[in-house]
């Protein structure tokens, strides 16, 4: 917990679950990934993890990732840098910034499909690979490895990859997501009640434990 006083309610399964959208490309992303299980866990909420394409987002907002921003770009790195500090998390920056995660993206919601734990493994399996190591995701190929990894079949993700209904899917999400006011990564949505930001964890706790304010 953070500044809250209060006892948690940890009555399982109360409440509707914690949508957690996030871009593979965003460093906040891979460090909420690594936080909010353990706060749903704790006030027995279920997640959804939904992974979008900010470079879609962005051509609707105007905005533009924000390391590319003059001035803003290197303060961002920095914070992020501490923020993975503070939190006790590694990060280390893959050679491109940002970058496709078409891929990552498919790839989860296939599987999502299929069995959500296993989604789960693979959201932070990509985006240590990611951040972690500051390996390379972009592509196909990056993906499958990682899937192989938490044991999902190779050729069986390889060829949904490929699927126009996959890719379908992913267009969906990203629709939704604008439609439900994401707009950056990570975006978090609590009972209706909306969170942008890993700095923002906190806050979304305290409306957990309280109900809201």
């Amino acid at each position: 917990m953070t500044d809250n006083d209060e006892e948690p309610s940890q009555a399982e399964g109360s409440g509707s679950p914690i949508e957690f959208y996030f871009d593979f490309s965003s460093p906040y992303g891979y460090l909420a990934a690594h936080k909010i299980d353990s706060i749903a866990r704790l006030y027995g909420r279920a997640m959804n993890w939904r992974p979008i394409l900010l470079g879609v987002i962005f051509k609707t907002t105007g905005a533009q990732p924000l390391l590319d921003i003059p001035i803003k770009g290197p303060y961002t790195r920095r914070d992020m840098e501490r923020t993975a500090r503070f939190l006790g998390l590694p990060l280390v920056f893959p050679e491109v910034m940002p970058f496709p995660s078409i891929a990552a993206a498919r790839a989860v919601y296939w599987v999502q499909d299929r069995d959500p734990e296993k989604a789960r493994e693979l959201c932070l399996a990509l985006y240590d690979r990611a951040f972690a190591q500051g390996g390379d995701i972009r592509e196909a190929g990056a993906v499958l490895d990682c899937a192989v990894e938490i044991g999902i079949d190779r050729d069986a993700l390889a060829a949904a990859l490929q699927d126009p209904a996959v890719k379908e899917r992913l267009k969906t999400e990203n629709e939704a997501a604008m439609a439900a006011g994401v707009c950056g990564s990570p975006f978090f949505v609590v009972d209706g009640e909306p969170f942008w930001g890993a700095d923002r964890l906190d806050h979304l706790e305290r409306w957990l434990a309280t109900g809201g304010w």
